[in-house]
């Protein structure tokens, strides 16, 4: 018997930002050498590569979204800016080795399972072919910018942009400036060009409930003890965990057991009064949903900016746009230079889970499969029918807390296969169907506690549900997604020695 050729590859991570960084660092630490991490980007950092906007900075404390193994003790902010997150990035890439490891500029464009050889074959935008034993998916959901589906936007004359791709090129000051959205990069973004613009129209279709954030400067001495006195970082670590928890795990998944959302409105409420002075803007930005049903936002001067006389906002429903303006229901016609999309990702939509086609054995399509099945994947990382293939952020493994808590735990769930399959000496692993089923079905049971499913939610317009109506975010808290991580039965995995001919 011939055996083929080995893969180009044993292991292709997808996606240089924070999770492919991660599970690189993770993948040396392990004793595997053989791997690639793409990105169609020509950086790392991911959603902090790309987004540049004004005002951009992490919505969660500093001392959560960091490895636990990498602490920063350098942040400026309890919030870092952008750009602080940008060098985060290039600082663990350099400390840790993966520059040789990096190949960017690089789109995969689809991933088709080869049965015949137990591998992946990788194809690019630009029509180049790879092969690979294992595929990682670690492209995050903040990754494909949300158009909006608008008659007339590509009439348009003046400058649009997304937020997401901010064109630092492009004039404000003076500018009759347009915003669509009001979701979280909005909050941030607005109060950012509210003082260049000649005037700044923000259109909202569903307000956002804005908390005051407690984001202060760290001072010199403060970051000189979380250097030098012994355990310092850990004990700021664990309140700003805590912290975490509280607000949107906890909140979220277990309202039914703990309804603390009704005192969190009221709350937002009273903040609400004491920022917007005029009464009819300050009811246009009034949720008419319950906290927690989409993400709420922390900022401390975006409601205040509504008070501002070129600031104006507008409820009414944009029917088309110009060459020059944007059009309302109300027959307003609004007069526009610059045209700034903060229309947010496309988050659970087809086409960016993965972002890339996956066909697995027997051509199973995994988008068609999520379509008919729903969707929903072993403990959020592996699928039956797809070998060999992994997501750090599936359905059902995020819940809402540090997006490094996610990483950290899928990283580990992957390893321990990767792992067993080498202890083992197989090449092929593959979640079983049964243990997928009782998985899904636990998570649809649990989620009966979450705020989700509260008639306050009805009007919300949350990103968090998908074309099926389900919610697929992880009811639990993050120590037990972190520890079912490294406890889940392998007898839920197949492993298999399979030498192709």
């Amino acid at each position: 018997m011939q055996i083929s050729a080995p893969p180009d590859h044993e292991i292709v991570v997808i996606g240089a930002g924070f999770a492919g960084i991660g599970f690189g660092i993770k993948l040396l630490d392990a004793g595997f050498a053989d791997f690639v991490i793409i990105d169609e980007a020509d950086g790392v950092g991911g959603t902090w590569h790309w987004n540049t906007y004004p005002g951009i900075a992490v919505d969660i404390p500093s001392f959560s979204y960091q490895y636990s193994f990498e602490p920063r003790p350098t942040w400026t902010r309890t919030y870092a800016p952008g750009r602080e997150l940008k060098r985060y990035a290039e600082h663990c890439v350099d400390k840790y080795g993966l520059r040789p490891h990096l190949r960017l500029g690089t789109s995969i464009s689809s991933a088709e399972y080869d049965e015949d050889r137990n591998l992946w074959r990788l194809s690019t935008a630009a029509g180049e072919v790879s092969t690979a034993r294992f595929v990682i998916n670690a492209a995050g959901v903040l990754t494909r910018p949300n158009l909006p589906d608008i008659a007339g936007i590509d009439d348009f004359t003046g400058a649009v942009m997304h937020t997401s791709r901010w064109d630092h090129g492009q004039e404000l000051n003076g500018k009759r400036i347009g915003i669509i959205g009001t979701g979280a990069s909005a909050v941030q973004v607005i109060p950012e060009i509210a003082s260049r613009a000649e005037h700044l129209t923000v259109f909202q279709r569903t307000p956002i409930w804005c908390l005051p954030k407690p984001d202060v400067p760290l001072a010199g001495s403060f970051r000189w003890t979380l250097r030098r006195v012994p355990g310092a970082q850990r004990v700021v670590r664990a309140a700003s965990q805590a912290f975490v928890e509280v607000t949107f795990p906890i909140a979220a998944h277990f309202h039914g057991i703990l309804p603390a959302g009704p005192l969190g409105e009221r709350f937002g409420r009273a903040y609400l009064r004491r920022q917007v002075q005029d009464p009819v803007v300050r009811d246009k930005l009034t949720p008419r949903y319950g906290l927690g049903c989409k993400r709420p936002s922390f900022h401390n001067s975006y409601l205040r900016t509504f008070n501002r006389p070129n600031v104006h906002l507008e409820t009414s429903p944009i029917t088309r746009i110009d060459d020059g303006a944007v059009h309302t229901a109300d027959g307003a016609r609004h007069g526009i230079d610059v045209l700034i999309l903060a229309t947010g990702f496309k988050v659970m939509d087809p086409g960016n889970m993965p972002t890339y086609r996956l066909r697995g054995a027997g051509g199973r399509d995994l988008e068609r499969w999520w379509h008919e099945h729903r969707l929903h994947a072993y403990e959020g990382v592996s699928v039956p029918g797809f070998p060999n293939h992994f997501a750090i952020f599936g359905p059902y493994g995020y819940n809402g807390s540090s997006y490094f808590a996610l990483i950290e735990a899928q990283t580990a769930h992957i390893l321990r296969c990767l792992k067993q399959a080498r202890a083992v000496r197989a090449n092929h692993i593959e979640v079983t169907a049964e243990a997928n089923e009782r998985f899904f079905a636990e998570m649809l049971a649990r989620r009966r506690h979450q705020i989700f499913w509260q008639d306050s939610c009805a009007t919300a317009n949350s990103y968090y549900f998908d074309i099926h109506g389900d919610v697929p975010l992880r009811p639990t808290t993050t120590v037990e997604s972190a520890w079912r991580s490294t406890h889940f039965p392998l007898d839920d995995y197949q492993f298999q020695r399979i030498d192709a001919s």
